[in-house]
């Protein structure tokens, strides 16, 4: 056996690894928002997502792909879910907090891996979730006077991420790596239009473009590329119930670059909604990992 000072490290490296992507696409996630007051949440979703496609085309060389008439579909299904979810969840920023739009948005692929269990623990992991989404609706009385339009836009975004695991898990079973490179530029293609309506050209405002190459470089080239390291030594299990946490690292992200302050029940929520991840992610069946995608925010 290989001396325990070489197992640590093997364990917590990648593990370092998955941390520092998380806390990457909060980081990416906060500066984003400061681009809103010029160009706003569309304009924003655009630049990101047109650098995202240079980078990952660059990186992935999609053009070697072979397309087929049977993997067109899902491929731009995929693409579709990734713009709509990236734009969603940027309009929800507007005017929700970081950690709290994350959570809400994790309710999608939760969602995703309950749909089809009928076991009795997992009811568990639902009733977790929904006391989570309880505490953050002015019904639970939260007393921080949340936007429901801002809970709407990121539950959509939500929405739109089980869609981009569903057909996602199809275009990197056609396409491998490069799937993830043609759904971006399908995803930026779609977004493009939105953003160019709304921003114009303060798009093209030079002062604009290094901050929106960081977005981009923060939020998905520079995470994407640390999750397929930690994919490749850890377990899935293990790296499933990692990702789990990420809201909190939103709701920190939020707190440290954006001064969003949380009331203690919408802590609370936060933490509902990440222990129902966690359950549904330690319990589940064993199956064969998914092909990694892009990062969701």
């Amino acid at each position: 056996m290989p001396p325990l000072s070489s197992r640590l490290a093997s364990t917590l490296l990648p593990v370092s690894v998955l941390m520092v992507a998380m806390a990457s696409i909060q980081s990416g996630a906060s500066l984003a928002k400061t681009l809103f007051p010029v160009i706003g949440a569309q304009g924003t979703t655009t630049l990101r997502l047109v650098f995202a496609a240079i980078i990952l085309a660059l990186i992935l060389r999609p053009w070697r792909a072979r397309i087929s008439k049977a993997s067109l579909r899902p491929l731009i299904m995929y693409g579709l879910a990734l713009g709509g979810m990236n734009l969603l969840f940027y309009m929800s920023l507007r005017t929700i907090p970081l950690g709290i739009a994350v959570a809400l948005e994790f309710t999608g692929p939760l969602a995703v891996a309950l749909f089809a269990s009928r076991r009795a623990i997992d009811f568990i992991w639902i009733g977790l979730a929904a006391l989570g989404l309880w505490l953050l609706l002015p019904l639970g009385k939260t007393g921080g006077h949340l936007d429901l339009t801002g809970m709407a836009y990121a539950l959509g975004a939500g929405i739109c991420w089980a869609l981009y695991i569903l057909y996602g898990a199809r275009a990197g079973s056609d396409h491998g790596m490069q799937g993830a490179a043609l759904g971006v530029l399908v995803a930026a293609l779609f977004i493009a239009p939105v953003g160019i309506v709304h921003a114009g050209t303060d798009l093209l405002r030079p002062e604009l473009l290094p901050v929106a190459l960081a977005v981009a470089l923060l939020s998905t080239a520079i995470p994407y590329t640390l999750e397929m390291i930690a994919l490749t030594r850890l377990p899935a299990q293990t790296f499933g119930t990692l990702m789990s946490i990420e809201p909190a690292f939103g709701a920190l992200s939020g707190l440290i670059f954006l001064g969003e302050h949380l009331s203690l029940l919408q802590w609370l929520a936060i933490l509902c909604i990440i222990l129902a991840s966690i359950g549904c992610t330690v319990t589940a069946p064993p199956r064969q990992p998914a092909q990694p995608l892009v990062p969701a925010d």
